[in-house]
C-alpha cells in the first residue's frame, strides 16, 4: 500500500507540455538576442519572478520587455512569444491524475503567470470544454494568486497548513530539481521528473505502490 495520502503536482512539464525553447526562440526573434541568459528552466531574472509572484502588471511586463528589445513591439507580439511555451494538455495524463483521484488527496502547485494562466484555461477549455483541473484538483495554488513562488519553503508550508497535510503522507512532482529542493527542505518526499514523462514516472516508480 502506497503511504502517500497526498499527492501535489506542479503543472508545466509535469502535467502540461511545455518548451521553454520555444519561448526563448521567439523572444530572440523579436530582438531580444539574449533571451537564453535571461529566462530558463533553471533560472531566470527578478522580472520574471516578479511577474509570477502577482507584483508586475501585465502592462508593466510588457512595457519592461519592449526595453530588453531592439524593436517596438506590440502587446500582442510579446504576449505570443511568452505564451509559446505551452504546449499541450496530453490526454494520458488526465486519466492518469483521474485514476490517482480514486485514492489519493490532490494538489496543483505552479509558478506561474496571469497571462498564462489565461492562456492554459483557453487552451484546455477548448479540448475539454471546460476547465477540467476543477474536477481533478482538491486545490490548486497559483505563484500570482499566493504572491509566493517555488522554491521558497513558505509556500509548501502554506500549502501543508491551509490542507491540514503531513509531511511525512505528502509527495511533490515537479521537473525543476531546484523545486523539488524547496520541497524537500520542509519534509515533503519529492520526485524529480526530469527526462521521464508523467506516465513513465509512475510505471518506474512503482515500488512505491501507487494506488491506481
Amino acid at each position: 500500500m502506497n503511504k502517500f495520502k497526498n499527492i501535489i503536482f506542479d503543472l508545466g512539464g509535469v502535467i502540461l507540455d511545455i518548451d521553454y525553447k520555444r519561448t526563448i526562440k521567439a523572444f530572440c526573434d523579436l530582438g531580444i538576442t539574449d533571451a537564453s541568459e535571461l529566462y530558463s528552466k533553471s533560472s531566470q531574472i527578478n522580472l520574471f519572478d516578479q511577474l509570477e509572484k502577482g507584483n508586475l502588471s501585465e502592462d508593466v511586463f510588457y512595457s519592461s520587455i519592449r526595453k530588453l528589445s531592439d524593436r517596438i513591439l506590440s502587446d500582442s507580439e510579446i504576449r505570443n512569444a511568452w505564451n509559446a511555451i505551452l504546449i499541450g494538455l496530453p490526454d494520458e495524463n488526465i486519466k492518469l491524475i483521474t485514476a490517482l483521484k480514486k485514492n489519493h488527496r490532490l494538489f496543483l502547485l505552479s509558478n506561474t503567470n496571469s497571462i498564462h494562466e489565461k492562456a492554459y484555461r483557453k487552451m484546455i477549455i477548448e479540448q475539454y470544454g471546460h476547465f477540467i483541473f476543477d474536477n481533478l484538483f482538491e486545490k490548486m495554488y497559483l505563484s500570482h494568486h499566493l504572491h509566493m513562488r517555488k522554491p521558497d519553503p513558505a509556500i509548501f508550508r502554506f500549502v501543508l497548513k491551509e490542507n491540514g497535510l503531513k509531511d511525512d503522507e505528502t509527495c511533490f512532482i515537479d521537473d525543476s530539481l531546484q523545486h523539488v529542493q524547496g520541497s524537500r527542505s520542509v519534509g515533503i518526499t519529492a520526485f524529480h521528473l526530469d527526462k521521464k514523462s508523467l506516465i513513465e514516472f509512475f510505471k518506474t516508480e512503482n515500488e512505491n505502490g501507487w494506488e491506481l
